[in-house]
């Protein structure tokens, strides 16, 4: 007599619970990984742009209002924006948490920290 192999349907009913937490989880919190890597793009772009190179405040501002419009960024504004400068260059970088609601009351916070230094 050969014996049985599979899954029984309780089972697949757990895994399948699993499986679907773990899609929910995963779509809801990659648009705000996906805002933190165009932030980060953004933020090298401009370090490196000539204009951006000075360091000078309103500039820097100006060219990530602009670029903050075409890339839909709406986590951070660009008076958050913490200039300092490193060697030669500029460095750009922000500060800022999302909270993500999962389900009823239960959110999810990540803390992120984009910045344009290599």
């Amino acid at each position: 007599m050969r014996r049985q192999k599979g899954i029984t349907l309780s089972g697949f009913l757990v895994l399948a619970v699993i499986l679907i937490f773990a899609s929910l989880l995963m779509f809801k919190m990659l648009p705000p990984y996906m805002e933190f890597l165009s932030i980060q793009s953004n933020l090298k772009a401009i370090a490196n742009d000539p204009e951006g190179r000075q360091g000078v405040r309103r500039v820097v501002e100006d060219l990530f209002d602009r670029r903050s419009a075409i890339e839909n960024i709406s986590s951070v504004k660009a008076k958050d924006i913490i200039v300092s400068k490193e060697g030669d260059g500029v460095v750009l970088s922000f500060e800022y948490t999302v909270c993500v609601p999962i389900v009823l009351n239960i959110r999810a916070c990540m803390d992120f920290y984009p910045t344009s230094s290599k």
